[in-house]
């Protein structure tokens, strides 16, 4: 096994742990993205090299896109995600998307509540996820921005990539 297909493996454990399958590709999906040069993985190790958690992100001139961002289960609620998106969003320049579910129950209202916290902007207008596997329909999601709120018409542009870069699709 190659060290990436190793290191992926763990990043794919944790994904398929913390995400619903319509929310991400299968795995051989998810390991060709990183032939994609705008998709990076971000890892976050101990000091015993165990991994606690990832970030899925994409990166365009424009804007940065987090697709997928999940603490490994048993670290949870310790500060990990917080530090490893505050260090993220300092690096950069430009907003950052992010989707998420609309706020339908305490998971999804805790999740919005966190990014929030960090500076995310919850915006108001319609927004569909495009199907990632056959046979699912469009998704209805809420795009979070940072640092400031989007309007539909702000993010229109970065849609477009995102159908067209990340999702291989077009409305």
């Amino acid at each position: 096994m190659t060290p990436i297909k190793k290191k992926f493996d763990e990043v794919f454990a944790i994904m398929d742990e913390a995400f619903p399958n319509e929310e991400m590709r299968g795995y051989e999906g998810q390991l060709a993205l990183l032939e994609n040069p705008h998709y990076w993985l971000r890892l976050k190790r101990d000091e015993m090299g165990r991994l606690l958690a990832f970030m899925a992100v994409w990166e365009f001139d424009s804007f940065r896109y987090v697709e997928h961002f999940a603490v490994s289960k048993q670290y949870r609620g310790s500060g990990i995600g917080e530090k490893m998106m505050k260090e993220y969003l300092k690096e950069g320049s430009g907003p950052v998307i992010l989707e998420v579910e609309p706020p339908q129950n305490e998971i999804t209202r805790r999740r919005i509540g966190f990014y929030q916290r960090l500076g995310f902007q919850y915006n108001e207008f319609p927004y569909q996820q495009p199907p990632l596997h056959k046979g699912n329909g469009w998704l209805p999601l809420v795009i979070m921005s940072y640092p400031g709120s989007v309007s539909e018409e702000e993010f229109a542009p970065m849609k477009q990539v995102m159908y067209q870069e990340v999702y291989k699709t077009r409305e």
